[in-house]
């Protein structure tokens, strides 16, 4: 983007050093007309540098002969360049209420790479079955934004050894606004089962170790280069900008870098315990659009935390007497997936959604920079394409005229008419050495269908197993086992055993269930009749003819329990795994 002639490059990172060859080169890009304009040259000849533009006034452009709208235009667009908001900027939320949210984090909002996240759905397609979560990750950003605060800005109150500047927090704020800049269209849609399907339709690898917190950091370092926002970051105090933005990155991220505070990489992202305020504010958020209750207080945990060392660490504690509420946090978690996360309906319309995408990848084309064309699977490897993807991808397809995308729209015209796959049944392993896995779940059945000799052929192709485990947010583990907690009488950190907390606890934090739905239409009741007489004897069957729906006998995906055996993953366990939670 830089003109010929222009200064080093390296004194872009500041405006102030910007000689009017930069400015010229700024202003083409933002301004449309300005190339061709008889106001480039006028203003050329006014020879304004970055140190002299911020005296500069529209009047003073008109009197050396440039128009009065292009004058106009010009000093709006520097303005934006140089000018700081003075205050912070007041949200109001339907969770945390009036939040404040720093001026220079509003820079960051106010750009189009952050505004695309009003176009995401947080729940992705489970908006097609519960119509309250309309919700985007537009507004859980900003509320992780404001927890991340609130929580370091409470430590630094509270406890003034832990040394923490004002950098520190900034640097916390800005991670937790924009760890989810990342995400793809439908969100956990786009990392999970686009993902899944796209490597087992087409054998494609190249989004395999993709992960949605690596393209979160590559957006943000896009949008501070491409808004020119380096300056702005300067001037608010983050002086050593390369340093700063990887010390965010790994905030992002929650891995440590040596040398660092180690308490502050459990904030926005915590790898040790799971409990950070990306979940607080989604469970939160969540629950509240869902309309489904929650049993847990995030506001009571700020007022109850604090830093103590254990094994060379710093640790953020709890307060011992507020293990039942974070119990409660993470049963939130499991009632949510049980009830909406992992909805039979809601993972049927995302696989549906995937396969479409998978349908339409290789036709369905995003320019990105340097002119370059990019896939639905590709353009992750390009911010200038990916920061085109949301979920206007599905009516894109939907309306397209283009006859190579007519595989994709028919499954897409299915989802939109509720002519969705045929929900079959469920099943889950029973004994801890069991290999159950969707391929031998698959088979066997074809293999009944074809004893049945009912004349039809069956294809391990006609059928959807989703595989989904629910659990606490450590596997089969107990979540506290790696939460530490405080008291009065203890300067060291300690954990709880269960039945130091309660005997009503669970013996078994996770299960694994395997749903089996059918694809076609026609010998749909052979289909169920022959799934409903087969028993097999490394295999429970739960015999379903519909999704199931609120009764007094409940399934397993409305809450219900199913029996509590002790149980082993195979070997795919959680990587099967159907939607992922929301944050």
């Amino acid at each position: 983007m830089e003109a010929q002639g222009a200064a080093n490059p390296k004194q872009l990172d500041d405006f102030r050093t910007w000689d009017t060859i930069n400015i010229c080169t700024y202003l083409e890009k933002k301004l449309d007309w300005f190339s061709d304009s008889d106001a480039k040259f006028k203003f050329t000849e006014l020879k304004l540098t970055g140190e002299t533009l911020e005296n500069t006034t529209s009047k003073k452009l008109q009197d050396k002969g440039i128009e009065a709208e292009a004058s106009y235009e010009i000093i709006h667009c520097l303005q934006r360049l140089w000018t700081i908001p003075k205050e912070p900027k007041v949200f109001n939320d339907p969770i945390h209420g009036h939040i404040e949210i720093p001026a220079l984090l509003v820079r960051i909002i106010d750009t189009p790479e952050f505004q695309r996240l009003r176009n995401i759905k947080q729940l992705g397609g489970t908006y097609m079955v519960f119509p309250g979560a309309s919700h985007n990750r537009f507004e859980h950003s900003l509320g992780v934004a404001y927890l991340a605060g609130e929580l370091v800005k409470t430590l630094q109150q509270n406890q003034k050894k832990l040394n923490i500047t004002e950098r520190d927090v900034l640097c916390v704020q800005i991670a937790g606004l924009c760890h989810d800049l990342g995400h793809g269209p439908f969100s956990h849609l786009f990392d999970g089962s686009f993902k899944k399907v796209l490597q087992e339709q087409t054998k494609r690898k190249e989004m395999s170790k993709w992960q949605h917190e690596d393209a979160s950091v590559k957006m943000l370092r896009h949008l501070v280069k491409k808004n020119y926002l380096k300056g702005v970051l300067r001037l608010n105090g983050l002086n050593d900008l390369d340093n700063d933005l990887d010390f965010i990155a790994s905030l992002i991220k929650g891995k440590p870098k040596e040398n660092e505070k180690d308490f502050l990489y459990q904030i926005v992202a915590n790898k040790d315990s799971g409990i950070d305020v990306d979940k607080w504010d989604y469970f939160a958020r969540d629950s509240y659009h869902l309309g489904i209750g929650k049993s847990f207080d995030h506001e009571r945990l700020l007022k109850f935390v604090q830093v103590r060392n254990y094994n060379t660490k710093q640790h953020i504690c709890f307060r011992e007497k507020e293990v039942g509420n974070l119990y409660n946090m993470f049963y939130t978690r499991h009632h949510l997936h049980c009830r909406a996360y992992q909805h039979p309906v809601c993972n049927l319309i995302e696989y549906m959604i995937a396969e479409a995408f998978v349908a339409a990848n290789e036709h369905f084309k995003i320019q990105g920079s340097e002119n370059t064309e990019y896939t639905l699977s590709t353009a992750w490897t390009d911010m200038e394409a990916y920061a085109q993807l949301t979920d206007s991808v599905f009516e894109q397809i939907q309306h397209s005229q283009d006859e190579r995308l007519q595989k994709a729209k028919k499954i897409i015209q299915r989802i939109t008419c509720r002519e969705l796959y045929h929900y079959i049944g469920k099943t889950q392993p029973m004994e801890p050495n069991q290999n159950l896995t969707k391929g031998n779940l698959v088979n066997d059945l074809v293999k009944k269908l074809k004893e049945t000799k009912s004349g039809v052929e069956f294809a391990p192709e006609d059928f959807f197993v989703d595989v989904f485990s629910v659990n606490y947010g450590k596997g089969k583990d107990n979540p506290l086992n790696n939460v530490y907690f405080y008291n009065k009488d203890k300067s060291t950190p300690f954990t709880l055993k269960p039945d130091m907390v309660s005997l009503l606890l669970p013996h078994t934090f996770a299960e694994q269930v395997f749903r089996v739905y059918y694809k076609k239409r026609a010998n749909l009741e052979t289909v169920k009749k022959t799934w409903k007489s087969w028993i097999t004897p490394w295999i429970k069957v739960m015999c379903e003819s519909t999704p199931p729906r609120a009764s007094s006998k409940r399934s397993f995906a409305d809450g219900d329990s199913l029996p509590r055996k002790q149980l082993k993953f195979n070997k795919s366990g959680s990587e099967e795994s159907g939607s992922e939670e929301s944050g």
